[in-house]
Parts: C-alpha cells; sequence; structure tokens
C-alpha cells in the first residue's frame, strides 16, 4: 500500500505548507489522506506507512488516529451515523434515537451492517447544539433527529446506494 502519484502529490503539498524539519504538523491533514486513500479507514500497516512518510515513529501516528473520532481504525459502512451523545444532544433524545438506531439497523454501537451499508458511532460534540439531537454523515449535518427523520434518511441512503449500482 502506497499513495498514488497523485496522493503523494497532495501528500507532498500538505507537508510543504508547514516549515522544515516540522513535518509532523502535517499529521491530522495527511492521515484525512490516508483514511480517503485507503478505504475509509486506518489500518496499521497505513499508520506506519504515515509515520514513515513524516519521518515520525509510529507511536506518534497512533496517539493521534486513536485520539480523534475522525478517524475510524476497522473498517466502516458507505454511510457512517455519527450521533451526537454530549449534553444539549442527549437532553433532546439523542439517547432515544442511538437506540432505536441500534435497533433499526440490528447492530450496536461501533458496528457495521453485515451489508457494509451503514455504520454507527457516538462522538462528542459536533457543535450544532441548537439543533439536537443530530449526526454527522460525512460533510452533512442532519439534525433535529426523530424516528421518523431517521427512517427517512436510511430510505435515502439505500436509494441512492441502489441508484449507484444500477
Amino acid at each position: 500500500m502506497k499513495f498514488n502519484e497523485i496522493q503523494l502529490k497532495e501528500f507532498n503539498r500538505l507537508v510543504s505548507r508547514y516549515p522544515e524539519g516540522k513535518q509532523k504538523s502535517a499529521l491530522l491533514p495527511v492521515l484525512h489522506l490516508a483514511q480517503e486513500s485507503f478505504g475509509g479507514w486506518l489500518s496499521s500497516d497505513t499508520m506506519d506507512y504515515v509515520a514513515e512518510l513524516l519521518s515520525i515513529t509510529p507511536i506518534e501516528v497512533y496517539e493521534v488516529a486513536t485520539f480523534y473520532s475522525m478517524y475510524n481504525l476497522k473498517p466502516v459502512g458507505k454511510y457512517m451515523f455519527e450521533v451526537c451523545q454530549t449534553g444539549p444532544c442527549m437532553v433532546s433524545g439523542s439517547d432515544d434515537i442511538i437506540d432505536y438506531i441500534k435497533q433499526k439497523l440490528n447492530i450496536g454501537v461501533g458496528e457495521t451492517t453485515p451489508d457494509g451499508m451503514f455504520t454507527l458511532k457516538t462522538v462528542e460534540c459536533l457543535g450544532a447544539c441548537g439543533y439536537a439531537p443530530m449526526m454527522q454523515m460525512g460533510k452533512h449535518y442532519k439534525e433535529h433527529l426523530t424516528k421518523e427523520r431517521v427512517d427517512a434518511i436510511i430510505e435515502e441512503c439505500r436509494k441512492n446506494a441502489s441508484e449507484i449500482i444500477k
């Protein structure tokens, strides 16, 4: 596993934003690049590769990748439901929404449906407290969640996936 020419060019662009000898500063964006480039998650081989490219130790990469919830350390579904579980969302019913998604998709937190379509993840504050309960799906926020809204989101994801297959 190695970056292709385009990915390597992006890697070099990211590293060039930082002073000589400070390439470790590029670790977060490089981990995003690696995650996007290698199937949506960071294997230990991927993290070792990033460490080698940045001339840092693998443990320095592991520490960062395990700390932030935005990095996936195992394969994830095509659609990842990252449900906020901090105070304002909890008060507004995020626990019920999490339980509903678990029941609806027959998976637990941190699990992926057998068809590889959905992963459920709980995360800390996503910064949209006024729209609670909410979740992030890729680059999109899904706000004011209700069971009906969750059903519509799941149906929309399934519809989009079936259109891609056609």
